[in-house]
């Protein structure tokens, strides 16, 4: 692969000018694509779980009940102090509201508070069901809109209106100014890093390329499949990430050996074969971690999952094919000035050892001190930020947990106020008749049933469906949409449907957006640990076939697994214990998203294995120049520490950046990603790994002589290339330096 790529780096450098060409074709036919067959406007937050019972519930609902298949928002009334909704006045206002929503797009039907029964005993609030003939998906940009505006007319004669429900359900994950923070942050590190401002704009030159191109292609497919805006900005949000960090190792890599005399068409090369080959590496590991997802069979984290493997596969090739272009544009303007700051940095002698010790070596150097220490210190640490994890509580997020000032959040908080948090999420209990003696009695049977369960706290009168021989009977529990006793009543109606189909005859199936909710969150959680155990297995197995070492390998899996039970352990104590939430614009606590944990052990796992190799390659050269163990753990941290530090702080910056999203979900995994980050890269990299490999020392590099014979030699830092270019610095042994050096 290093010869490849570096024969890649050489075309590219040469042909600079007909490969910008071919990328900006490549951006024009993403946009062209995305005008012509899908865009921003067609984004679709529906969730689905083909297979499960309310999914195959929901499927029939189009056919025997179209009027309830699609989603529904609530209108909720409520009369100024001293009058009721009731009164006449308040009744006429309420009534107009409702003949005008009749009349917005797409709705299906609008059931009247009076006919539904749901009028506050106190008579001050009532609320109105309206029905639409499209799931939310299929809702069009203005008919929420629209809707808002027929029944504002009631606030003209005192009334409070809010508009809530399942079609207000999912916050769009907008991007606004805020993004533009991380970039700018990147920016200034990049410029710190290199001293130079053309050096820093071409990682972030090169990674917007990229970005534009995904998400462009994105867009792209929401003409033909369900593409949610947390997929869109999840793919906008890595690729950035990730783009800056892969060219910033490449171009460090350039500028180092541009300082040492080499030409720079050669450096460009010489960039891609090696620091490409670790980027190519560490690249492919996040897009199998990602493309994983889409095993567990969910098709809105599927699409999330592909959507991000895409935007670090775009990454990855503009790293290695427009990055050495632009690099060529560049020239010799990209080497220190003769007697800079950043020439002595660069130069071998300070590359191989020589002079003072750096702040990364002060650093490695302190930990190492004590290793024992350094260890026991990290783990207690680690365990304290981890043990808010086990109250993890998860489910999908709901309008209890939209913006304190949004209208579905103040609608769902004054049903809970006069209805019970119930009514914010009820439940649908589709029952086929068609084999009972008598359709009416088994429908009353199961209504009397479902009526004497716990959990409980009204049963709407059932609608049936003479053709089909079907009812549809709403429940709706004491418990809101992400309560345990949602659950647990949802649990308890499938368990007695054996019961109810022995008694009756009938069988029923129990669906609508909470017991959806309840499936995905379900299947979620009994994929996390096998998907763990993949993800898990997978870094052993890479870092054995890097490493050739025992140690290295477990010592990483145990770092990574820490990483994340802190990370989960964060985000529990700011989401779901409320502490410091204000500071990121949270005035409610809740349950952690159930797709939070799986989509960051996909992300974490391949950028932890990117700053494994960058940080402990070096270090394994070393070791094979002196046969010292702790200089090598020195020497590697003089070489590495600065580029990945500049990485890190850069991916925690752009995460940060996507903290103002009005979607709940994108702001906990844009916490959660800048807290793992951050814990990898300064907790568990730079702190734990050189700790313990100062603590194993000759141990850390053993590896069986069989199975050293057995296993393929990867040599994806280029150690082959460097001896045939005759690179300086080169050793016969297969790892060797990394980007950045």
């Amino acid at each position: 692969m290093p010869t490849l790529l570096h024969r890649l780096g050489r075309l590219a450098h040469r042909h600079r000018r007909r490969v910008l060409a071919l990328w900006l074709a490549v951006i024009a036919a993403a946009v062209g694509c995305m005008l012509a067959f899908g865009g921003p406007g067609k984004l679709d937050d529906t969730f689905t779980i083909p297979g499960s019972e309310s999914q195959q519930a929901l499927d029939r609902l189009k056919t025997d009940f179209p009027a309830f298949s699609g989603t529904s928002a609530q209108v909720v009334f409520t009369a100024p102090a001293g009058h009721q909704v009731t009164d006449p006045p308040e009744q006429a206002a309420i009534h107009a509201a409702l003949t005008a929503a009749r009349s917005a797009p797409q709705v299906a039907k609008v059931v009247d508070p009076a006919a539904a029964h749901t009028v506050s005993a106190d008579g001050s609030t009532a609320i109105a069901q309206v029905q639409y003939e499209v799931t939310s998906g299929g809702l069009k940009s203005d008919s929420v809109d629209r809707l808002r505006t027929a029944v504002d007319g009631a606030r003209q004669s005192g009334l409070d209106v809010q508009v809530g429900g399942n079609a207000l359900n999912q916050s769009k994950a907008k991007q606004g100014a805020g993004d533009l923070i991380g970039v700018a942050v990147a920016l200034l590190v990049l410029a710190l890093t290199f001293g130079s401002l053309l050096s820093a704009g071409l990682p972030l030159l090169s990674a917007l390329v990229g970005v534009v191109a995904v998400i462009a292609g994105v867009l792209a497919f929401t003409g033909v499949t369900s593409v949610s805006s947390t997929a869109q900005s999840l793919a906008l949000m890595i690729g950035l990430a990730v783009g800056i960090d892969y060219a910033l190792f490449i171009v460090s890599r350039h500028r180092a050996q541009l300082a040492d005399g080499t030409a720079p068409e050669e450096s460009a090369a010489l960039a891609v074969g090696t620091a490409g080959s670790a980027v190519v590496f560490a690249g492919l590991t996040v897009v199998i971690a990602m493309a994983g997802l889409s095993v567990i069979g969910i098709p809105y984290l599927t699409v999330m999952g592909l959507s991000a493997a895409g935007a670090v596969l775009i990454a990855v090739l503009v790293a290695i094919t427009l990055l050495p272009a632009l690099l060529g544009f560049a020239g010799a303007r990209l080497i220190p000035r003769p007697g800079s700051r950043a020439m002595r940095r660069e130069r071998t002698p300070a590359r191989t050892g020589g002079g003072p010790a750096n702040a990364g070596e002060r650093w490695f150097r302190l930990v190492t001190r004590r290793p024992l220490v350094t260890t026991a210190l990290v783990l207690a640490a680690v365990g304290a930020l981890a043990w808010p994890a086990h109250s993890l509580r998860m489910a999908l997020p709901d309008n209890g947990t939209a913006p304190a000032h949004s209208s579905q959040r103040l609608a769902y908080d004054r049903i809970s106020q006069e209805f019970g948090p119930g009514f914010n999420g009820p439940l649908l209990v589709l029952a086929d008749t068609s084999h009972s003696a008598d359709p009416a009695v088994a429908t009353r049977t199961i209504v009397n049933g479902i009526k004497a369960l716990p959990g409980v706290s009204a049963v709407g009168d059932p609608v049936a469906d003479p053709a089909t021989r079907t009812a549809l009977i709403q429940v709706v529990p004491t418990g809101g949409p992400a309560d345990q006793s949602t659950k647990d009543l949802v649990s308890t109606i499938r368990g007695d449907a054996a019961t109810i189909t022995r008694q009756t005859g009938a069988t029923i199936g129990v669906t609508g957006t909470t017991a959806v909710g309840i499936d995905v969150s379900a299947k979620l959680n009994a994929a996390l640990i096998p998907f763990a155990s993949v993800v898990v297995g997978l870094s052993l197995l890479l870092l054995l076939l890097v490493f050739r070492s025992l140690v290295v390998p477990l010592k990483a899996a145990a770092g990574f697994l820490l990483s994340i039970a802190a990370t989960l352990g964060a985000v529990v104590d700011v989401f779901q214990w409320g502490h410091f939430a204000d500071l990121i614009g949270v005035d409610k606590a809740g349950p952690v998203s159930s797709f939070l944990p799986i989509i960051l052990l996909a992300v974490l796992f391949g950028l932890a294995m990117d700053y494994e190799v960058f940080l402990v390659s070096r270090m394994r050269e070393a070791q094979v120049h002196h046969r010292q163990p702790l200089r090598a753990v020195h020497e590697g941290a003089r070489h590495s520490a600065r580029v990945v530090t500049a990485a890190a702080l850069i991916m925690i910056a752009v995460f940060a950046s996507f903290l103002g999203s009005d979607s709940l979900m994108l702001k906990q995994i844009a916490l959660a990603l800048a807290i793992g980050v951050a814990l990898d890269a300064f907790v568990i990299r730079m702190t734990f790994v050189p700790a313990v490999l100062a603590l194993t020392r000759h141990a850390a590099w053993w590896l069986p002589r069989r199975l050293d014979r057995l296993l393929p030699d990867l040599d994806i830092e280029g150690e082959g290339l460097r001896r045939r270019t005759g690179e300086p610095g080169a050793t016969v042994h297969r790892l060797h330096t990394t980007a950045g050096h």
